[in-house]
């Protein structure tokens, strides 16, 4: 779902690595859903991708189960 958004709105990885300010890698992790962001990032990601409640509350549940697996 992130990686979709940002491709909707025209973002590269290093776009949005440098608008949340922190590594490449990290959001590439992010970007693949392979890493739920810390608090801080996760606000900003919802603000630069306008991602609504419902797509907020799906990429943390699938983020948390994933980890519980």
């Amino acid at each position: 779902m992130i990686s979709e958004k940002r491709k909707f709105y025209n973002y590269t990885q290093l776009q949005m690595a440098n608008k949340l300010n922190i590594s490449l890698r990290q959001y590439a992790r992010i970007d693949k859903e392979e890493d739920l962001p810390r608090r801080d990032i996760l606000r900003k990601l919802i603000y630069l991708l306008d991602l609504s409640n419902e797509e907020v509350g799906i990429y943390i549940r699938k983020m948390v189960n994933k980890k519980i697996s």
